[in-house]
């Protein structure tokens, strides 16, 4: 790595993807100023080949990050420069070149690194796109585009680490989202004290970030996060007195188990982290890509502590225990509450007729028979099945006996789709339930993991048309009765209760036919359970 006067280093050119804004933490108002020494200006062509722009920001470590073009190969690029040079910008540029024999889709191209002693600088890709900072500042991002993201960092870090190298600086303004869409990883700044372990950490930190808008730095912040600086741009994340680190289930509905105990997991610093290339793999199980059919989830890849009774108080666990065990008492209290009561009602009756229900004056003010208890109905695995009369592959069908498992942490989940109504390709698809014998219901409640899906429930009684026939049969002959309104992009939870008190039905058809937008442009489906209510 050359240090002289003059421009140096060789040129790196290759298909990187994204460099650009928000590559470091913004300075603080209390940051140092920028020397104005030697400073560039708009309109300077360094090295006789890039031209600045814009001057985009100035991040806390020092260094200015411009917009520019290559003057030779009519490109656009990001130049990150310090000034002065020479020694103070020896770690950037070689981290640079370190990256720059890195190839990867979800890394940042290095294409050239010069030093001039008064300034150096190196030299990227740029595209239009924003920082996973700069995104999630709308919003805390959907569940499944935060498993996207964490899949790209991880996939970019697998890259890195296979070579022996460690990048140093993941967090959300090294985490570029292009306007296509594309996740790429920048700005590698190690300062020889970062571990592969570190960039593991990191990559919970970014789950976790994407997931609440927090970022989990606290007493232990992970390298690049913002432990002395940018508390102002990145909020620190929600505890407990002591310091626990709320789980995001905690702090917004809808994220899944598996996501929420696999982020906590890499934030453990008790649990030892996957290998990169094992946390790419799982995240990309549970990403599942559009283009791709189905594959049946067999749970999240768990990474457990020896001692589990460690965990924090607000962990997922440790907070179920103490859900139960409140519960637990409350109804303890709520049984000795009612006991007591009708105690002291026998007692203060002078005539003993509330502990006589025979007597006259009982038998004559005697209220009308109650009716009969409402209770959700325990569905098996060979009570639902679904209905897609216009499928071409069944590549959806498996999995089906989650919805009815009781357990809302596994779901059943269609193909993606690019269009809420199925691409086009077909009216919709459903989920047929068989009550066994004719049923007095009184509401079914699908719960979905996204909010958006368009849903009618139809109904069908015992001399219904044999359930052997084809789907398209099937579907016809259920749209002659709909109970209730259509639910048109509705929220995650779904309930039909417009049932009749005299009707008794057999067979209940979950129709959808619009779904959940889960990321930009992409929609589908995913039913976490589905509850009958009887009577």
């Amino acid at each position: 790595m050359p240090s002289s006067s003059g421009p140096s280093i060789d040129t790196i050119t290759k298909g990187g993807r994204v460099t650009q804004v928000g590559e470091g933490q913004e300075a603080e108002e209390s940051a140092p100023s920028v020397m104005t020494f030697g400073a560039p200006t708009v309109g300077e062509i360094l090295a006789e080949r890039y031209e600045l722009v814009e001057h985009i920001n100035d991040d806390s470590a020092g260094r200015q990050v411009w917009r520019g073009v290559d003057v030779i190969l009519r490109r656009p690029v990001a130049v990150v420069l310090r000034h002065p040079g020479g020694d103070s910008a020896t770690e950037m540029l070689q981290a640079a070149v370190a990256a720059s024999r890195v190839i990867h889709p979800n890394l940042a191209g290095v294409y050239d690194a010069i030093d001039e002693a008064e300034r150096a600088y190196v030299v990227r890709e740029w595209v239009d796109g924003r920082s996973l900072r700069e995104l999630t500042a709308e919003g805390p991002l959907d569940p499944a585009r935060a498993t996207s993201i964490g899949h790209s960092v991880a996939s970019a870090l697998a890259a890195v680490h296979a070579t022996g190298m460690v990048h140093g600086n993941v967090h959300p303004g090294t985490v570029m989202i292009s306007d296509d869409g594309r996740v790429v990883l920048a700005d590698a700044r190690t300062d020889g004290a970062d571990s592969q372990e570190s960039d593991l950490r990191a990559v919970g930190g970014v789950l976790y970030y994407a997931l609440t808008g927090h970022w989990p730095h606290g007493e232990a912040p992970l390298h690049g996060a913002t432990a002395g600086h940018g508390r102002a741009v990145i909020p620190d994340a929600v505890r407990d007195a002591n310091g626990g680190l709320a789980a995001p289930r905690q702090i917004r509905a809808g994220v899944p188990a598996y996501l929420d105990d696999l982020t906590m997991d890499l934030l453990d610093r008790q649990i030892p982290p996957p290998s990169s290339d094992v946390l790419t793999a799982e995240l990309g199980r549970l990403e599942v890509p559009a283009d791709e059919q189905y594959l049946e989830q067999a749970g999240p890849l768990r990474f457990t502590a020896d001692n589990e009774d460690e965990r924090t108080p607000l962990s997922p666990a440790g907070g179920r225990k103490v859900v139960l065990g409140i519960a637990g008492l409350l109804v303890v209290a709520l049984v000795g509450l009612l006991i007591g009561v009708t105690t002291l009602r026998g007692d203060d009756d002078p005539g003993g007729q509330a502990a006589n229900p025979t007597s006259p004056a009982a038998s004559d003010d005697a209220p009308a028979p109650a009716p009969a208890a409402v209770r959700a109905l325990k569905l098996g695995p060979d009570q639902v099945r679904v209905i897609d009369p216009d499928s071409k592959a069944r590549d959806e069908f498996d999995g089906i006996e989650k919805v009815v498992d009781g357990d809302q942490d596994e779901a059943w989940q269609t193909d993606g789709y690019y269009n809420a109504k199925f691409s086009n390709l077909k009216g919709g698809m459903g989920i047929l339930i068989d009550l066994k014998q004719p049923q007095t219901v009184k509401s079914v409640e699908a719960l979905l993991s996204n909010r958006g899906a368009t849903g009618q429930i139809y109904v069908g009684t015992a001399d219904h048309p044999s359930t052997s026939a084809g789907d398209k049969a099937l579907v016809e002959a259920f749209k002659s009765k709909q109970i209730g309104p259509t639910l048109e992009n509705h929220g995650a939870k779904m309930v039909f209760d417009g049932f009749e008190a005299d009707q008794k039905y057999q067979y209940l058809l979950f129709w959808v036919t619009d779904l959940p937008e889960i990321d930009a442009g992409k929609y589908k489906l995913i039913v976490q359970e589905i509850t009958v209510q009887v009577q």
